[in-house]
């Protein structure tokens, strides 16, 4: 239980929620700016409208299936933990101290998302 619990904290909680509102507070998203790197060196090589719309859309692909494992892993608890990691994340900046509490508490509920099935 404790590995599964580590496991989805540091991916999903921590990874998915906290750093994704930490990025967005920054005004930069690490992903998008890789995807289209990657995506205008591919259109370059290989000039095609199809595939110049999948690295258009594959920032949609990736989050909706960040968002499928979470749920998978930690049900609607598990969401709630990433979504409270967000704000920690995205207020961080403004508060750091509520921001800080608000990743605690986003913690535990991850840890008792994936060892106690709550819903």
């Amino acid at each position: 239980m404790a590995k599964r619990s580590r496991t989805y904290i540091w991916q999903f909680t921590i990874g998915l929620g906290f750093l994704s509102g930490l990025w967005t507070a920054i005004g930069i998203d690490p992903e998008e700016v890789l995807i289209n790197l990657v995506g205008t060196t591919a259109t370059g090589i290989f000039p095609d409208p199809l595939l110049r719309q999948l690295f258009i859309v594959l920032p949609l692909i990736l989050l909706a299936i960040s968002i499928r494992g979470a749920y998978k892993k930690g049900k609607v608890p598990g969401l709630a933990s990433v979504l409270i990691a967000y704000v920690a994340g995205l207020s961080i900046l403004v508060a750091l101290w509520t921001s800080l509490l608000l990743l605690l508490a986003a913690i535990a509920i991850g840890y008792l998302a994936t060892g106690r099935r709550l819903f």
